[in-house]
């Protein structure tokens, strides 16, 4: 177990250990972390078609997730709705940032997109099984795990080239105490969804270590325990991303923490923009904490889970 932890981390730590001084080179990094994502989520959407009794399957998957995400989103929102009657944390106001997907429709087409790009790989997955080609699917298995390890270094160079100092996380304490609350809420509804999923404490716990980041967390619980649970991890973390767009506007003003924080990790990226849009620019730096420490934590985390 330890040993298959370590080469999983390794290049999560030798990516990190990559400096990027030229912009063209980090675009390059960008753009192949993109490609990875969405060539995983194809090649795992096709493992899902190889499996027997795949509508059954697919319906077992749904029921487990909408589970899951239910559980997580309690914890979740009861911890940060406590944190925000605690903070001094408010939200300002700020003008229109020009070409921001403030719409809900337009921020919620990137997770759509890779929604969709799943569901292809499930129809080519179909129709390999119809032409007799039931090999590729074992090829697929073995490429997304190639593309994993790659992804893997691609991403801790991207943590390492973000511009966030050790010493500017430590110094903003509403990011710090944003993303230990989410952590700590999200694991707690993982110990408590394990039983009813029919999982072990520490498959629960990796479950729910996602923190939102359903392009990772899919593809690592996917690897470890099967295209199934890898589909329930994906679908529970694409869910907060999509309640986080529609809860953003309606809280960050009664409740700012709250509205940073249930977006997880992806409060450093794909929701900051609606979080600078209605909370103003003081929310920014609180918002990239929040999402970079969570993004730091993760992936150790499902690994060291996973790895018990």
């Amino acid at each position: 177990m330890l040993t298959g932890i370590l080469i999983v981390l390794l290049p999560l730590i030798l990516g990190y250990l990559v400096p990027v001084r030229r912009a063209s080179l980090m675009n390059l990094v960008n753009r192949s972390v993109n490609g990875s994502i969405y060539l995983i989520l194809l090649l795992m959407g096709i493992s899902l078609a190889a499996l027997d009794d795949l509508g059954r399957q697919l319906s077992r998957m749904g029921g487990q997730a909408a589970l899951l995400f239910a559980i997580t989103a309690a914890c979740n929102l009861l911890a940060l709705w406590w944190l925000a009657r605690r903070s001094a944390l408010r939200a300002g106001t700020s003008p229109v940032v020009e070409g921001a997907p403030t719409s809900k429709l337009a921020a919620m087409l990137g997770s759509l997109t890779l929604l969709g790009v799943v569901a292809l790989g499930v129809i080519v997955g179909v129709a390999l099984g119809w032409l007799a080609m039931n090999e590729w699917h074992a090829g697929a298995e073995t490429l997304a795990e190639i593309v994993l390890y790659a992804l893997l270094a691609l991403i801790g160079c991207q943590l390492r080239n973000s511009g966030m100092p050790l010493k500017q996380i430590l110094l903003n304490h509403h990011g710090l105490a944003i993303a230990i609350t989410v952590a700590i809420s999200s694991l707690l509804a993982g110990l408590l969804a394990a039983p009813l999923l029919s999982l072990s404490w520490n498959q629960g716990l990796a479950m729910a270590a996602g923190f939102g980041w359903y392009s990772l967390s899919g593809i690592l619980i996917g690897d470890q325990l099967g295209p199934v649970l890898g589909g329930v991890a994906f679908f529970n973390d694409l869910a907060r991303e999509l309640l986080a767009f529609l809860l953003i506007p309606l809280t960050i003003h009664r409740a700012t923490p709250l509205a940073i924080g249930y977006g997880g990790a992806t409060s450093m990226d794909f929701t900051l923009p609606v979080i600078q849009q209605h909370g103003g620019v003081a929310c920014v730096p609180v918002a990239v904490v929040s999402g970079f420490i969570l993004s730091l934590l993760s992936p150790p985390l499902i690994l060291f889970f996973l790895s018990l």
